[in-house]
């Protein structure tokens, strides 16, 4: 083991390896073979033939680099430089990772796989490192892709070889998809999310979504209590030692302020229980905001974040209208928008917008004192969103009480919704969202069919209206109705959180009268 840092291009922190380097990847090929011999690996026949093929390709391709290196008498070393970028990024994953899985624990078991991920990207790093030259980088480079990947989206066990080819395909597009960016060579796409948008496009194309987590991750994410100040705090470090806090705040304006207007027009939310959807706010944080491949000026940079943030309501609103899952809307534009950094920033220096650009003011701020400039500016912002509910645990959209007033008043998409909601919660177990989804199907859809079958569940879930309803059918005039009960609140209340610890009647009721049912208001302890 040598430390000459001089010997390799002047990079920081580095010391080379030179004992046996290319024991590496073989090394990683047989520990990822061996995954095979775990239970949950073995109980599904699909996964064990993606890792089992996996480490035997990985296992080739170093045995050929090997001989190749033999033949040619050709050496190749490893060095350490580990890198801010890099372990920064690692960390707030890691710590978004650990908070989140604590709340939905699919994340927790599928932890192995995750770990899988890693030794298949720093596998492939190496060897396509010493595919084209002879010194190997060894740092935390691949954990910000493989865990920024996974936050987005994941395939499920049966179809896991698929998440394997993303992993490749984020790991290759960083060494091979280059351009000269500022005096120097960069990856021009950021590797996850160029891999994430070929696994969307395919996923579009083919129909199968349901192959993935990645409509539940997108809904899970919200589980965590305050999970928007969570975000918010992780991606501090981040944000002042990079400069990127301006694209997160440009983006999260754009939209929030978008979401406003709508508001204003139609009396709904755009994005129904959120201004701005929690997986969409991590996106603004941790996906698109990779320095090296967004805009280097500042007006650049803003202007970059707001097309990010429209683009999300655009993509919401198209797969919306196509019938598609709408959790790719921060997924699908990342490509693009890396391949015009260039003519954005082009477009920031033009002569008519050269007097907009921040960078005139206050040039005496410079470096990390501008981050925290840029950073305090944010910081009010959320706090004033935080007070006002346009992003935190108590916003509206999540609770069925303003989409059924929202109905009455027949505003846009509101009675469609509370539908669904209906449904969704009569399949859960609410007797009174049955008998309400009965009510609804005679009389706005009449269906006296799907009724009856609707109020039948809700008796069979112990309401009794739905019982009555369900016994005379719709012969009777009126359907009966009444106040939800306390078995149907914990199931009512949830919103688009995690579910309710507190199932006292008292705090139920509470939680009830807050959330806008106005039976509730008036309960009191028998």
């Amino acid at each position: 083991m040598l430390g000459d840092l001089g010997a390799f291009g002047g990079v920081p922190h580095a010391t080379q390896l030179t004992r046996y380097p290319l024991s590496a990847p073989f090394a990683l090929a047989i520990v990822l073979l061996a995954y095979g011999l775990l239970p949950p690996v073995q109980g599904h026949p699909r996964l064990l033939w993606a890792v089992a093929g996996t480490a035997t390709a990985l296992l080739v391709w170093a045995a050929a680099l090997l001989a190749i290196s033999v033949w040619l008498r050709r050496s190749v070393a490893i060095e350490v430089a580990l890198r801010p970028q890099h372990y920064v990024q690692a960390c707030a994953h890691s710590a978004i990772l650990i908070y989140w899985g604590w709340h939905w624990r699919q994340l927790y078991d599928s932890a192995y796989l995750i770990a899988a991920q890693v030794l298949v990207a720093y596998a492939i790093d190496m060897l396509v490192t010493w595919s084209r030259r002879d010194v190997y980088t060894l740092g935390f480079g691949p954990l910000p892709i493989v865990f920024s990947t996974n936050l987005f989206l994941w395939f499920k066990e049966d179809w896991f070889a698929w998440q394997f080819l993303m992993i490749a395909v984020a790991m290759t597009a960083k060494h091979f998809l280059r351009w000269e960016k500022n005096g120097r060579s960069a990856h021009i796409f950021n590797p996850s999310a160029l891999a994430l948008t070929v696994a969307s496009v395919g996923l579009l194309v083919t129909g199968r979504s349901d192959t993935t987590w990645g409509r539940e991750i997108a809904v899970t994410q919200f589980y965590p209590p305050q999970m928007y100040l969570f975000l918010f705090l992780v991606a501090l470090p981040g944000q002042f030692l990079f400069g990127v806090t301006s694209m997160t705040l440009s983006a999260v304006i754009a939209t929030y302020l978008f979401g406003l207007v709508y508001l204003g027009l139609t009396g709904t939310y755009f994005f129904i229980d959120s201004y701005i959807p929690i997986a969409v706010f991590l996106g603004m944080h941790l996906l698109f905001t990779d320095p090296s491949t967004s805009p280097h000026t500042e007006l650049g940079r803003l202007i970059f974040g707001a097309i990010y943030g429209l683009s999300v309501v655009v993509l919401y609103a198209v797969l919306g209208w196509a019938g598609l899952p709408t959790f790719y809307d921060k997924l699908l534009q990342v490509p693009l928008m890396n391949l015009c950094i260039k003519r954005i920033d082009r477009f920031a220096q033009s002569a008519a917008l050269r007097r907009f650009d921040p960078a005139g003011l206050a040039r005496w701020l410079a470096g990390r004192r501008r981050n925290l400039a840029y950073m305090s500016v944010w910081t009010i912002v959320f706090g004033a969103m935080s007070a006002t509910q346009g992003v935190g645990d108590g916003h509206s959209g999540q609770w069925l009480p303003f989409w059924q007033d929202a109905c009455r008043d027949m505003r846009p998409r509101a009675c469609s919704y509370v539908s669904q909601l209906e449904i969704t919660l009569c399949r859960a177990g609410s007797g009174w969202a049955c008998n309400e989804l009965g009510i609804r199907r005679v009389e706005a859809e009449g269906d006296s069919i799907a009724a009856i079958a609707s109020w039948q569940r809700g008796c069979d879930l112990g309401f009794h209206p739905a019982c009555a309803n369900a016994a005379s059918g719709t012969a009777t005039g009126a359907p009966k109705t009444a106040p939800p009960t306390v078995e149907d609140y914990p199931i009512l209340l949830r919103g688009s959180k995690g579910p309710i610890t507190d199932h006292r009647p008292a705090a139920l009721h509470a939680r009830a009268c807050d959330q806008g049912w106005r039976d509730a208001c008036q309960w009191s302890p028998p």
